[in-house]
């Protein structure tokens, strides 16, 4: 199914539930004899720190929440996925469910399938969309480009917060596998798989502690068209299938993986945050100083930063044409001729930025601040993932959702926390 499909039988399901939910309410107020309004949501449980806006080192605390939820006693693999959509979503539904490591047989570029000018998914006059195949499409539509920008845009976003690993073959990822002490389950159709299920799998697990689940684990999902290599299923230790109960005995490899990650979870919930302390401060580092990143630049230097690195890229492609033996133009040789002032200029708001970075947040690494423990989004803070031509033609239908509503926060909060850092401790 082509990547805008995919997205347009999404949210075309979301919009029947939601309509569905809607007539129920309406039914139930009706035969209530009043119309009943939205009431005020009941206080978070006992116990729980929910985002808010007006919570003190908000993306900070959001952040220490992931990490103390994420595992490394499970790894996706993902062998030889041969579809960017399936890809982008794996990536996606890892980060969401908390597995922080991805292993990638023969990784398929996300690149190969679109290129642009930019990361904006409004752009898109200069885009080339191909099958994951090669083949270049030519009747793609603006919509259908859009769509696939936007899956490779939360890929991207996806995996700032994981750790891939690609590997060139099947038997480089068993190897690895084997040498950190994971048992490696296969996902597979066939009969003599094992059902993912506690009763079938305390039969065929070996586990002193009874549990369903092994201590490090490794979930491989095979290619969409025929799964899992044979060389991947000999090597396994097991081979499972999810339980399902209508005529279609298989499901999208996106789906899947989310399926059977969800399952496992559930099987065995101590894989919740199961993850080193030494890993664990290793992510603040990391992830603090991203957080801090992205926020410490004004907005003129951002501009300033976009408008040295699009000179670069030109200067890359002039450069290119130099070496084919183009012919050169004057303007073009002046540009090339600037082009090593444009990087030092460049390198140097970089390294500012990453020092900055690290200075803004060293203290939270060693004292990090209690965590936001439901990482649900306070309604001021969602949003509608769409395009402004998808939300203005259900404007009516959404009006007043807190994903439409656009309701007011203040702006900059969280760049303020880190710039005020930052120039404290000079």
């Amino acid at each position: 199914m082509p990547a805008s499909q995919g997205v347009q039988s999404f949210f075309a399901g979301a919009v029947c539930s939601a309509a569905l939910i809607y007539l129920y309410q309406k039914v139930s107020e009706t035969q209530r004899g009043y119309v009943q309004k939205l009431a005020d949501p009941p206080p978070p449980p006992s116990g729980k720190l929910m985002d808010s806006c007006s919570l003190d080192q908000r993306m900070i605390r959001k952040a220490e929440g992931a990490i103390l939820n994420r595992t490394s006693r499970l790894i996706i693999v993902v062998e030889r996925c041969t579809n960017d959509h399936n890809y982008s979503a794996i990536l996606r539904t890892a980060e969401a469910l908390g597995v922080q490591h991805v292993y990638i047989i023969a990784p398929q570029c996300i690149k190969t399938t679109l290129t642009s000018n930019g990361d904006d998914v409004d752009s898109v006059k200069d885009v080339e969309l191909k099958r994951s195949s090669g083949p270049l499409i030519k009747q793609a539509t603006e919509s259908e480009k859009k769509d696939r920008a936007m899956h490779h845009l939360y890929a991207k976003k996806a995996t700032e917060w994981l750790t891939v690993t690609d590997f060139d073959d099947t038997k480089s990822c068993i190897d690895a596998l084997r040498k950190a002490n994971y048992q490696i389950w296969a996902t597979d159709l066939g009969q003599v798989a094992t059902c993912l299920t506690e009763e079938e799998l305390l039969t065929r697990v070996n586990s002193q502690e009874g549990k369903p689940i092994p201590e490090k684990v490794a979930i491989v999902f095979g290619t969409e068209a025929v799964g899992c290599t044979t060389e991947m299923l000999n090597a396994a230790d097991l081979r499972v299938y999810l339980p399902l109960r209508g005529f279609a005995d298989s499901l999208n490899l996106s789906v899947a993986t989310a399926l059977v990650v969800h399952q496992i979870f559930t099987l065995d919930p101590s894989l919740v945050g199961g993850m080193s302390e030494e890993e664990r401060r290793g992510l603040r580092q990391a992830w603090y100083a991203k957080l801090a990143s992205q926020r410490l630049l004004s907005s003129r230097v951002k501009k300033h930063r976009v408008k040295l690195m699009t000179f670069l890229k030109a200067c890359e492609k002039i450069e290119k044409k130099k070496m084919t033996g183009e012919q050169m133009y004057e303007a073009e040789l002046e540009k090339l001729g600037k082009k090593e002032a444009k990087q030092a200029e460049l390198d140097a708001i970089d390294d500012k930025l990453a020092l900055d970075s690290q200075i803004a947040v060293a203290d939270l690494v060693e004292n990090p601040p209690l965590p936001i423990t439901d990482m649900r989004r306070a309604d001021e803070h969602r949003t509608c993932f769409v395009g402004r031509n998808t939300k203005a033609s259900h404007g009516d239908a959404w009006a007043d959702m807190p994903a439409t509503a656009n309701l007011p926060v203040q702006q900059n909060a969280t760049a303020s926390f880190f710039r005020e850092r930052a120039a404290a401790k000079k």
